[in-house]
């Protein structure tokens, strides 16, 4: 089988990923396999995270950035943060907990004006715009020296949501 590279994902994914972590949403089921619940805690998306090779991994994940779009969805993201891969900055989760994403999604329908409307959030909550993408860009550095290759029968065979928004 043949896996493929996931791409890097949209800059407000990065910011969902850390408002995973500060929500506690991220789980540890075993081994190379976690599961992240959805900031409406109305989906459970199962992840599967194992080092191939320094800087080269193995990945699945259920949720449709991944599985449609091809790029390293908001699950794949949290976990690799969790597992010390990618950069963290505390101050930024904290700033970035409670958010209802989904709802955000649906309702402004293009990721840049939810990136604009978070980012004035996180200010409100005492952290600057500045920072925030300063902790985005860090995670994209990260992310350009690894290599995610995506590998759909790690998830166990689970069925994928039906494609909507993430």
């Amino acid at each position: 089988m043949t896996l493929t590279k996931l791409s890097l994902p949209p800059r407000v994914k990065i910011m969902e990923a850390m408002g995973a972590l500060a929500d506690g949403r991220i789980e540890r089921i075993g081994g190379s396999s976690f599961k992240v619940v959805s900031s409406d805690r109305t989906r459970v998306y199962q992840v599967y995270v194992e080092v191939v090779e320094q800087g080269r991994f193995r990945v699945c994940s259920t949720d449709n950035g991944t599985v449609y779009r091809g790029y390293s969805g908001y699950p794949i993201l949290s976990v690799l943060m969790v597992l010390g891969y990618l950069h963290r900055d505390v101050e930024v989760e904290r700033a970035l907990a409670g958010i209802p994403w989904r709802k955000l999604n649906e309702s402004l329908k293009r990721y840049a004006l939810v990136e604009s409307e978070v980012l004035k959030l996180a200010t409100s909550r005492g952290v600057s715009s500045s920072r925030v993408k300063a902790s985005i860009a860090k995670v994209i550095e990260d992310l350009k020296n690894l290599t995610l290759l995506f590998d759909p029968s790690a998830c166990g065979g689970v069925d994928y949501e039906k494609e909507g928004t993430d």
